[in-house]
């Protein structure tokens, strides 16, 4: 079956001049990805680093706790349903399906590596809840870096601006008692391998479609 002119005009999720540099970040974080889940394996207890940050993100109130819940919110089943649709809406408006496709299948498959690390690093809070990686600080990861990897296009800006993403994640994560500092930077890393990868594949299949038309 065809693809019409509209489909052809998609661009390239993951630009070729970001190639190699993201593919280096994206190695980089595999590999302190899963140093860590071997450092904190089968741990029920924050590493020294989280006590400081922990016991202060704790100590919070109102309305820090509410907004908090907020930020929360966006990583929930019904909050990322509803961050995704957003995010495929305004790409499929502006004729970019690969982008929609995009903005799909990075976050997902981050939370796919998260969900699947759990089990197997075995660290725990709060009496048993699995917490490395984050899932919650991958998918915030996973959205910043689709949008500025569609919108942006600069390796600099769309790195910052993850970190930001996740950043705020991380704070809302920890101020509620959901994970260890140290488990929203494995799930800032566990973005940072899997969404370059997964816009490769995209492009790769895409383009082998194009040319199969």
């Amino acid at each position: 079956m065809g693809i019409d002119t509209e489909m052809r005009r998609d661009v390239r999720a993951l630009p070729g001049r970001l190639g190699m540099p993201l593919g280096a970040v994206s190695l980089l974080a595999a590999v302190v990805l899963v140093v860590l889940g071997f450092v904190f394996a089968g741990q029920d207890v924050g590493a020294p680093v989280d006590i400081g940050i922990r016991a202060y993100l704790r100590s919070l109130d109102q309305p820090w706790h509410s907004i908090a819940l907020v930020i929360d919110w966006t990583g929930e089943p019904v909050g990322a349903v509803v961050v995704l649709a957003i995010l495929v809406i305004v790409f499929l408006r502006k004729g970019n399906r690969r982008a929609a496709l995009f903005a799909v299948a990075g976050p997902a498959a981050a939370v796919v590596v998260t969900s699947g690390m759990k089990p197997l690093v075995g660290r725990t809070i709060n009496d048993g809840f699995l917490s490395f990686p984050s899932g919650h600080t991958a998918s915030a990861t996973a959205y910043a870096l689709v949008v500025m990897l569609v919108v942006c296009r600069r390796l600099w800006l769309t790195l910052l601006v993850a970190l930001v993403a996740a950043a705020v994640m991380a704070w809302a994560q920890v101020l509620l008692n959901a994970h260890y500092p140290t488990d929203t930077f494995g799930g800032f890393c566990a973005a940072l391998a899997i969404v370059p990868v997964v816009a490769w594949a995209i492009d790769y299949l895409w383009d082998r479609l194009l040319t199969r038309s």
